[in-house]
């Protein structure tokens, strides 16, 4: 069964290779470049802190980044250690290839995480965020550094880490007519 998963997350991976294109091929790694670090989306919260009016979402979004950084990047990644598939499958290609392990997605894990924070709380721009975070995940698939499987389970990981922390933390906002 596990095999089986495995196989069919290789082949999803390798399908979208075939989508390769001068132009996703500057586009993906600017996109990318947006969740490295987390630093686009605490820019992000940090803003919002600056204001009355939206400090407590700021300040959750900092945390579900937190959560999910010892989650993903402290916890998982180092109990599964699956390899990159670049590090697995090496091949010529315009991305170098970084360093650590694959699953679950961070850049998934933190910008579903930061996006389903401002969604949950019903900020302007949640919906967006949303839309760019899944733009993210999708980009370290197509730049061949994550399996479509650590994109998935980070990104359902970052939303649930978000809907808990909106839960359990912070009332959650009147969605605005």
């Amino acid at each position: 069964m596990i095999e089986t998963i495995l196989q069919a997350d290789k082949a999803v991976l390798e399908y979208i290779q075939t989508l390769h294109s001068d132009f996703l091929n500057v586009f993906m790694p600017a996109v990318t470049s947006l969740g490295d670090a987390g630093v686009f989306w605490l820019t992000w919260a940090t803003l919002l802190c600056f204001f009355p009016k939206t400090r407590k979402t700021g300040i959750l979004m900092v945390a579900a980044l937190s959560v999910t950084f010892v989650v993903s990047t402290l916890g998982l990644k180092n109990l599964f250690e699956r390899l990159r598939p670049c590090a697995q499958f090496p091949k010529e290609f315009f991305f170098i290839c970084p360093s650590g392990f694959s699953f679950p997605s961070g850049h998934s894990i933190s910008s579903f995480a930061a996006a389903g924070v401002l969604f949950f709380r019903h900020e302007k721009g949640g919906l967006v965020a949303l839309i760019l975070a899944a733009m993210i995940a999708f980009s370290r698939t197509y730049l061949y550094v994550h399996f479509p499987l650590d994109i998935l389970i980070g990104s359902l990981l970052g939303v649930g880490s978000a809907y808990l922390i909106v839960r359990c933390c912070g009332t959650q906002k009147k969605a605005e007519p």
